[in-house]
């Protein structure tokens, strides 16, 4: 299960399917070294989204 306390890094490294769903969600910055330390919950608030909205797209591909 993916929660909003992970990094985007091992979001990513665990669940490579995952990035699907970031990109689909404008974050393009999967791969810059700032998202590497950045949880879920900090990229959607720097990004406008909602992360609860994020969570359950995450989780249902995951």
């Amino acid at each position: 299960m993916i929660t909003k306390e992970m990094t985007i890094g091992s979001v990513v490294r665990n669940n490579p399917a995952a990035v699907e769903v970031l990109f689909s969600f404008g974050m393009g910055c999967v791969g810059c070294p700032s998202a590497q330390a950045e949880t879920l919950e900090e990229a959607c608030l720097v990004h406008g989204l909602n992360i609860d909205t994020l969570m359950t797209a995450l989780n249902n591909k995951a």
